[in-house]
């Protein structure tokens, strides 16, 4: 099996305010949107927004409203870049759970949840390179 990810789901509880908060806050450009799904094409990657009931419809899984322990990370090339993010999210209708720091990795990062609460990392590795097509190098 290869070792990658193809999608990332998001279930949200109103599909027009996190297009809203995707679109018009951090300028996403969706490259389509069927009837009650948009999808975002990312660097070798794909992020959807899906309604939240029927997502947990689809996967036949409860919605119990904890924190799933799972984060999805945004990563920039300078520290400045980290807070420029963390700032338009916010501006955005974002809350900030983390404000960004240098961190014990030798990084620095910063933590925000989108308006249906799922937690994304800003950061800036210097161990990692970004690629000229925004894909990561480990």
């Amino acid at each position: 099996m290869d070792q990658r990810i193809s999608l990332i789901t998001l279930g949200v509880d109103d599909l027009a305010r996190a297009r809203e908060f995707y679109e018009q806050g951090l300028g996403w450009v969706p490259k389509s949107a069927p009837d009650g799904v948009v999808f975002y094409q990312l660097p070798g990657i794909a992020m959807a927004l899906f309604g939240r009931g029927d997502l947990a419809e689809d996967a036949h899984h409860p919605v119990d409203g904890r924190f799933s322990g799972i984060t999805i990370a945004i990563n920039q090339r300078t520290e400045a870049d980290v807070d420029a993010v963390l700032a338009q999210a916010e501006a955005s209708g974002a809350t900030i759970l983390k404000p960004a720091e240098r961190v014990f990795w030798g990084g620095y990062s910063g933590y925000f949840a989108d308006p249906d609460g799922h937690v994304w990392e800003v950061a800036m590795n210097p161990q990692w390179t970004i690629n000229d097509d925004g894909t990561v190098s480990i």
